[in-house]
């Protein structure tokens, strides 16, 4: 099954399904003489691991990282690095039900056309557990990046419609990562609702990208932004992208829209950012800044009209412990995926 690996130089590959043992990631190409920080790997687990989270799914998954290879000595040695997680608290009997009929706006009838066989049990490799395997992942590229004095912080800036204003991005300690406290209890109210009314929300997840050098991405088909866009865009749940301005630009004129540039003190600066960082498809060395829109949970638990693998017209009621909002946990795996974007154009920018 192609498509699992993400990266050029540097290569991330996942494997595992939701109900399977276990879920698992290895990344090739990761440079060797890195420290290995096993301790702020789990805490970026943590984030996103069912359970953790009051406003998100009721299944409690440790997921515990072991490292199978590529560290000695605390120390990354240059050779693939495997991690994995075990799957400890899944109930595929919740799904029992639905296995011989398609759950609307699922990955279920694609899989099924496409592969003559799909894994009804939590969605298999279409769940959002695969996530857990990318945010191990993105972690090790966080430490790498940091050694190069690259940050990155993403925060749920809406929920339900509910949008973000006062935003302070240097303090983000609520449940919904927001960088907006006042608009965070409005959230998780619509969050608790949605859950009480057997209904889902979506949401969208903003992302500051700081400390990236001037001249990473390359022209035409390989920019930074398409690079970003392919990333984020490859998260299940993920169904639009922006950056800088984004659509609004589209409603801006020229005169307010271009970043206007000077020279202070022999550096060149900006005095705008609508671009987001980014300049024909290159890093500009301004803050990087995107957006992803992600859409309401499809797991509800209400009745809905569908059809069975033997295309027979029918109904379906979903029953285990779904999110009532996945923007909370897709936080940490929008980093996650923008880290191992950056690092890869880093190590090709280096390598140039």
């Amino acid at each position: 099954m192609a498509g699992n690996t993400f990266g050029r130089l540097m290569k991330v590959t996942t494997f595992g399904e939701s109900h399977g043992r276990a879920l698992g990631v290895v990344v090739d190409g990761f440079p060797a003489g890195i420290a290995f920080d096993l301790e702020f790997i789990q805490s970026e687990m943590d984030r996103r691991r069912p359970g953790a989270n009051s406003l998100g799914t009721k299944r409690d998954e440790k997921d515990q990282i072991k490292v199978l290879s590529g560290v000695f000595e605390g120390t990354t040695t240059g050779m693939p690095i495997c991690m994995i997680l075990e799957n400890e608290n899944q109930q595929s009997k919740d799904y029992s039900e639905i296995k011989d009929l398609f759950r609307p706006s699922h990955a279920d009838y694609t899989y099924e056309m496409k592969y003559g066989i799909r894994d009804y049990r939590g969605g298999g490799r279409s769940s959002g557990r695969e996530t857990s395997s990318r945010v191990a992942a993105g972690a090790l590229a966080k430490l790498f990046l940091r050694s190069k004095g690259i940050e990155i912080k993403a925060g749920t800036v809406e929920v339900a419609g509910i949008k973000a204003e006062n935003c302070n991005w240097d303090s983000i300690s609520n449940e919904l990562s927001c960088p907006d406290s006042e608009k965070t209890i409005l959230m998780k109210e619509a969050i608790e609702k949605a859950r009480e009314e057997r209904e889902s929300v979506g949401g969208i997840v903003e992302c500051h990208i700081t400390g990236v050098p001037v001249g990473l991405g390359e022209p035409c088909f390989d920019k930074l932004s398409s690079r970003l866009a392919a990333a984020i865009m490859s998260i299940g749940a993920c169904k639009g992208f922006e950056i800088g301005e984004g659509f609004e630009s589209a409603r801006m004129k020229g005169s307010l829209y271009n970043d206007q540039m000077r020279v202070e003190d022999g550096k060149v600066s900006f005095n705008s950012n609508h671009s987001g960082g980014i300049l024909g498809g290159i890093s500009n060395g301004n803050e990087i800044v995107f957006r992803a829109a992600f859409k309401p949970t499809p797991s509800i638990s209400r009745e809905q009209l569908t059809i069975t693998k033997d295309l027979e017209n029918t109904t379906c009621l979903i029953k285990g412990r779904h999110d009532p909002c996945i923007v909370p946990r897709a936080v940490v795996v929008v980093e996650a995926m923008a880290a191992l974007a950056i690092m890869d154009e880093y190590l090709i920018s280096e390598a140039n």
